[in-house]
């Protein structure tokens, strides 16, 4: 398994999260602060990262700062002659891709018909979304470990997800799709997104 040097997590969680403040920063990979704010100081220096202040605080990468963490990306993958198998592991998510964005889907609108939004007073319906849910985690797992076989970074995303799920599973629905949590949704989401920098590819031009 290869293990990513924290210059690369920093500036891929930032990629991945948009903007961010440091301690959800160091949250992601598991990384401590203090490595973190090292990091990040010598890639704003290098034009790689700016901080925001205001309002609401945090991190993000320039344009310059995504190049190069794809740069580190390519090389990581490259070096470690794991390119295949990451393509490989990508192709079967593409293949549970559609199907988890038609249970966000079915979980946000009842009746696609009338584009009726659930109002979640139906327990058979949303139980049955759930149960969906379901069968696309189990299928997801495998991939997970798979790729957290690989790769370290990958490693904590059959561990959301599976956080998710269980929230779920327990009535603490807006794990499903929140936003603002590690959702099932947000986590997928980001895993989608590590997938495509991590094999440099454009989420507009994919195939499944």
């Amino acid at each position: 398994m290869r293990r990513s040097t924290t210059e690369l997590l920093v500036l891929h969680g930032l990629r991945l999260k948009g903007f961010t403040a440091v301690c959800d920063l160091a949250h992601l990979f598991d990384l401590p602060e203090p490595d973190v704010v090292a990091v990040l100081d010598r890639t704003e220096e290098a034009g790689f990262t700016r901080f925001r202040d205001g309002a609401r605080s945090g991190w993000a990468l320039t344009a310059e700062g995504r190049k190069e963490n794809e740069r580190l990306l390519a090389v990581e993958l490259d070096e470690a002659g794991l390119r295949d198998n990451v393509r490989h592991a990508y192709q079967r998510f593409l293949e549970l891709n559609p199907k988890l964005l038609v249970v966000c889907t079915r979980w946000q609108i009842s009746d696609m018909d009338a584009q009726i939004l659930n109002d979640h007073q139906d327990p058979a319906y949303d139980a049955s979304v759930i149960a969906q849910l379901g069968e696309i985690h189990a299928m997801a797992l495998p991939i997970c470990a798979d790729l957290g076989g690989l790769l370290g970074r990958f490693g904590s995303y059959g561990t959301k997800l599976t956080t998710a799920m269980n929230h779920i599973e327990d009535g603490e629905t807006q794990w499903f799709t929140k936003p603002t949590l590690d959702s099932y949704h947000t986590v997928w989401f980001e895993l989608h997104e590590d997938l495509l920098a991590t094999l440099g590819l454009d989420r507009a031009a994919e195939h499944p």
